[in-house]
């Protein structure tokens, strides 16, 4: 721009040229077209969204093994049986195969004995376990199942320890990761999946159902021990729990939001999960409910969805990730009269009928005047990963039925995190385009008209919007920041970003 010259306003900028903006595939039942580029209307250029500018105020990382409120076992300063031959079996166990078992202890004089061994996972009453183990006469830790009287020792590495330290087992679906703390923090040290699940599928309930928390301390006077359900190593996919007219559902002035919990693995390793916030002060985040998925005989950790209040009952859409292979990702649906916002949950689900022959995931749901709008990720290929954000409506009362196809961005193929907002009485389809590095603004008619004014974190972070009380708004989000990825390849993120408007 040269000194003097004409002055482009940030909101211009927002809304782009009708070239820039573009055009998307709309959709005519199952035929998809090219949708004629037109020029911005009055209404569109006024929309409310764009009068919004975000700036980044707070970055943290929830992570814990055990999740808070969550923890069936915890013993300080325990007494040993010595009488159990050494494993430590409790009455409890895990309602799903994501779980925790910390073991601290304390050698004397910062040494351990020869005979010294700590071991932490799940056991059953007929001598049937999955642990980890750590032996102060060879310094190893290793990874173990024991099945039909035969001990098989999948994994091991030497790891010297002294003082005060900590052994934990860590279980999300079938993968079984040994850790360690030496005083700066939980560190993976061994894990593995493939030989756990070819011996034991804790997938099956009634497999899992027979295991327990179980621990040993052997020479050692244990510190402490806990034990529970599996937290998270960090969060994603946030989505605000709403009622379905797309308000926030909200209770002693906190909202709450849907969380995938990250998992020490991949995309299966991960879980659902339900936060509450207070919007004045979005660190302020407390776990609250649990939620995985009964299907196909197997309890899986699906996530990346949305819970809708709808009168006096739940409705809940969710992904397909607890099993995910390329070609079989797909959205999934139920509902429920539990008390979704508290507690553990199972819940059986069942497949939604989507209007598109392509994976899908990031489902979004909001009903105005009577016509459910369903927002979802449209994938052509998951090898390698093709995807773009989608619109179908229905005037039926479930909000899966009778579903027409309105349009689909397919000039995007790296955008998810489907969000349906209403700001100032307007309702839009938000999302994340990794490879433009911003969050598109969809109307109703699934027409591109502008994009968020907001920083774009790593990864592809979903544009969470969240009504502040006191006045403007909120974006919570993520990042891509991984935990101890050398070990535990992808899937460990990511960061909580929480974004004010000015």
């Amino acid at each position: 721009m040269t000194p003097g010259g004409p002055r482009t306003s940030r909101r211009v900028l927002l809304l782009g040229t009708a070239a820039g903006v573009g055009t998307l595939a709309a959709c005519t039942g199952d035929r998809r077209a090219r949708a004629p580029a037109s020029r911005q209307s009055i209404a569109t250029q006024e929309a409310p969204i764009f009068d919004l500018s975000f700036r980044t105020v707070d970055r943290f990382r929830p992570f814990e093994l055990v999740a808070p409120g969550f923890v069936a076992v915890d013993l300080d300063r325990p007494a040993v049986d010595v009488g159990r031959a050494g494993l430590q079996r409790e009455e409890s166990g895990p309602a799903a195969p994501y779980a925790a078992v910390e073991v601290r202890v304390s050698g004397p004089s910062g040494r351990f004995p020869e005979g010294a061994s700590v071991a932490a996972g799940l056991a059953t009453g007929d001598d049937q376990h999955v642990l980890v183990r750590w032996s102060a006469a060879t310094s190893r830790l290793s990874l173990e199942v024991r099945r039909n009287g035969r001990t098989r020792v999948l994994r091991r590495r030497r790891v010297d320890l002294s003082g005060d330290v900590g052994i934990a087992f860590a279980l999300c679906e079938n993968q079984v990761t040994a850790l360690v703390d030496t005083g700066d923090g939980w560190r993976p040290v061994l894990t593995e999946r493939t030989k756990v699940a070819a011996l034991v599928d804790l997938r099956r309930e009634d497999v899992l159902a027979a295991h327990s928390y179980a621990w040993a301390a052997d020479e050692l006077d244990p510190i402490s021990v806990r034990a529970g359900i599996f937290g998270m190593t960090g969060v994603r996919d946030p989505h605000l729990v709403q009622h379905a007219d797309g308000s926030p559902y909200t209770r002693d002035g906190r909202v709450f939001v849907t969380w995938t919990c990250a998992g020490l693995g991949f995309f299966q390793q991960a879980h659902w999960t339900v936060w509450s916030l207070d919007p004045a002060a979005p660190e302020d985040m407390r776990l609250e409910a649990q939620l995985f998925t009964r299907r196909d005989g197997l309890l899986l950790g699906d996530h990346a969805g949305q819970l809708v209040r709808d009168g006096d009952r739940w409705l809940v859409a969710t992904s397909s990730w607890g099993d995910f292979e390329p070609g079989s990702i797909h959205v999934r649906h139920c509902e429920s009269d539990e008390d979704l916002l508290s507690g553990v949950h199972l819940l059986e689900t069942r497949r939604t009928p989507l209007p598109t022959p392509y994976g899908s995931w990031d489902p979004a749901l909001t009903r105005l005047d009577g016509t459910w709008h369903v927002g979802f990720v449209e994938s052509p290929s998951q090898d390698p990963f093709d995807f773009h954000p989608a619109l179908a409506t229905t005037d039926a009362d479930a909000w899966f039925e009778g579903l027409s196809p309105v349009a689909a961005a397919t000039d995007l193929h790296q955008c998810e995190g489907v969000i349906l907002a209403t700001v100032d009485g307007s309702t839009y389809l938000l999302a994340s385009d990794r490879d433009g590095r911003d969050y598109p603004v969809f109307d109703l008619g699934g027409r591109r008209i502008g994009r968020l004014d907001a920083p774009y974190p790593t990864n592809i972070p979903h544009p969470n919007l969240i009504p502040d009380p006191s006045g403007g708004w909120l974006i919570v989000t993520f990042d891509g920041q991984q935990f101890e990825q050398k070990v535990m390849g992808y899937g460990g993120h990511g960061d909580v970003v929480v974004m004010r408007s000015t």
